[in-house]
């Protein structure tokens, strides 16, 4: 696992009414040291959105609807995992929290047939007058990850 990445496995309390589970509290700071914005994005089946990563904030990601490949990767220069790749599934198959420490790159593609829809919390908002979003393409040789599902 990439240092400084976390995942928490979310606890559905299930009755005849439906369920209720517990996303994020504020006596869980290993998860968001400091709040700074809730966003709720979907994607298109098959649709790939990567890399992106961030220089002043961590994110902390959430699928509730639909499934994803996650796909990480430690650009930080003092970490001791520099330059490893992880992969997480996420999504109603897997109702998981991942905080992704600033400076790893992410991305996600969207699996299966229906959209994903992310909910994600940042420790810092938005600037539009100063993004802190860095780009890298999906195919970097770099990190040389292959969205292809294999097929075993």
């Amino acid at each position: 696992m990439i240092d400084g990445v976390k995942t928490k496995k979310l606890v559905k309390h299930l009755d005849d009414r439906g369920f209720f589970a517990e996303l994020i509290r504020e006596d869980e700071p290993e998860f968001l040291s400091k709040f700074g914005q809730a966003s709720w994005s979907m994607s298109y089946p098959s649709v790939i959105k990567a890399y992106h990563y961030h220089e002043k904030q961590d994110d902390l990601w959430f699928f509730p609807s639909g499934n994803a490949q996650v796909v990480l990767y430690d650009l930080r220069e003092h970490s001791p995992t520099k330059g490893q790749t992880d992969v997480y599934y996420m999504g109603e198959n897997n109702p998981i929290m991942l905080l992704i420490p600033k400076s790893v790159a992410h991305g996600y593609r969207v699996l299966g047939e229906k959209p994903a829809v992310i909910i994600y919390f940042t420790t810092e908002p938005y600037n539009p007058l100063e993004p802190d979003e860095k780009r890298i393409p999906w195919n970097d040789p770099v990190i040389g990850f292959n969205w292809e599902t294999e097929n075993r």
